[in-house]
């Protein structure tokens, strides 16, 4: 008989991982704290040509891009003379999921299916979990979602419980939890139960699936207008979204300045039981977007795909106010009605806008579908419900968990930069623990691509953890 407590499944997690991913991935470990990234991605063995046919299978992909006019000239207004980059969208909400992870689940499903797995198992919040549900249903197999949904009052934020019905309608059986360490006790133990595909949101099938959603946005601009966007902003958390789309886009030798956005929730703990419900964001926010980035294999796979410090040129954040604020511009101003997810970058790129000039290109790489309990209202509701002071003001002065501030006039939507030094630094040491006198140079060449830097300033970073002392 298996040990199923919490420690005697947690001691066999590397074991359920490489049952339920096909993958070992110890054979890509290299040096003392390294491993061969590139190897880990092509041992998916499909192309991006591939990747691109295997979507089209379950209708995924070519999605359009719109120009949001509109919320150009408000910018413009906002802007000084000259002003105000031209403001794309990637429409990836008319997947027949409604959000770019059909990319990721699409991959991941083709491959459990034509590698003999019965059923694919994910643990997400919902947009990933009804992407995977839609896709398990065309290809015949069972689908679980293992959804951290309520605080120990059995509260549920409107977002999560929408997320939840939709998984439910596409087919899946959802597993819902309380926040805390059983989300992953139990995922590891359906795995094993089961001999289900672990269709987890960070293996390198979901992450080479968003590899043609930046590949697209190339091939579309080139075809539409001529020429590569200036700037891709790209909502943050777990990372995948980011790297995907930055793969995609040096697949198709574009160049674009990537910018990662977050909603700032700084001083809220996501495990918290009685922070949980004090936000109103479930993801694309700090709590996910900074630990992923500074140590991206905190996920539910032994080496996460998605490494978003690898790629990201730009981190920024914007007040919960400032993307309910965009949410309502973007349906009254464009007539598109959309989620929050993909908002949070819109809203950052709205303000990073103003700063470059008329005749260069910004693109937010996603939007996400929209429902009930995604809409400005439930969630305001639910906020003030939960003690949230709601008002007009400064966006600037919000306190998460305490206030939410829409801005009283859309000058005020402001993004605030997070210190990509400290990011890179906190990377590293995350990376070295306390192996810091058994790096090797594989080890140090691996921490410069980690954190897109150099061989100088990563050993400066590894000095100052010596306390100054230089090797």
């Amino acid at each position: 008989m298996r040990d199923m407590s919490y420690n005697g499944v947690m001691s066999r997690r590397n074991e359920i991982m490489r049952t339920a991913v096909g993958m070992d991935y110890s054979q890509f470990e290299r040096g003392t704290i390294a491993f061969d990234y590139e190897a880990m991605m092509a041992a998916t063995g499909y192309d991006i040509d591939e990747l691109i046919r295997i979507q089209s299978l379950f209708s995924v992909g070519n999605t359009p891009i719109i120009e949001l006019k509109n919320l150009t000239a408000l910018a413009r207004k906002c802007a000084p003379r000259g002003k105000g980059a031209r403001i794309f969208v990637k429409d990836e909400a008319s997947n027949p999921s409604g959000s770019f992870k059909a990319r990721r689940s699409a991959t991941s499903v083709y491959h459990a299916a034509t590698h003999g797995y019965r059923g694919v198992i994910a643990a997400t919040s919902g947009n990933y979990g009804a992407a995977v549900a839609s896709h398990a249903a065309m290809a015949g197999l069972k689908c679980i979602v293992v959804q951290e949904c309520y605080d120990s009052r059995g509260v549920g934020q409107p977002e999560i419980i929408e997320k939840a019905r939709k998984c439910e309608a596409l087919g899946a059986e959802v597993v819902q939890l309380t926040v805390g360490p059983e989300l992953f006790y139990t995922f590891l133990k359906l795995l094993e139960e089961t001999g289900y595909f672990n269709s987890s949101l960070y293996t390198p099938f979901g992450i080479a699936g968003i590899e043609t959603l930046g590949y697209e946005i190339a091939q579309q601009f080139r075809a539409k207008l001529g020429r590569d966007p200036d700037a891709v902003v790209c909502t943050n958390a777990g990372g995948g979204n980011l790297t995907g789309t930055a793969r995609g886009l040096r697949k198709a030798g574009c160049h674009a300045k990537l910018i990662g956005a977050s909603v700032n929730l700084s001083g809220l703990h996501m495990a918290s039981d009685t922070q949980f419900n004090r936000k109103s964001f479930t993801t694309g926010h700090t709590g996910f977007g900074v630990p992923f980035a500074t140590n991206p294999d905190r996920s539910d796979v032994p080496r996460s795909a998605g490494r978003p410090l690898r790629y990201m040129d730009r981190y920024v954040t914007v007040a919960q106010g400032s993307v309910f604020y965009i949410t309502e511009c973007l349906a009254s101003l464009e007539g598109l009605e959309k989620g929050p997810a993909g908002n949070t970058a819109l809203a950052a790129a709205f303000r990073i806008a103003q700063d470059m000039d008329e005749d260069e290109i910004i693109v937010v790489q996603e939007t996400e579908y929209t429902g009930a309990g995604k809409h400005i209202n439930p969630q305001l509701w639910f906020a003030r419900q939960n003690g949230i002071d709601i008002r007009f003001g400064d966006p600037s002065q919000e306190v998460p968990g305490e206030s939410i501030v829409l801005p009283a006039h859309p000058s005020l939507l402001s993004v605030a930069d997070v210190d990509m030094d400290h990011l890179r630094r906190s990377a590293i040491k995350n990376a070295v623990g306390s192996k810091l006198d058994e790096l090797t140079p594989t080890d140090i060449r691996f921490l410069v691509e980690e954190t897109n830097t150099d061989e100088a300033y990563v050993r400066a970073a590894l000095d100052t953890l010596r306390g100054g002392v230089k090797a």
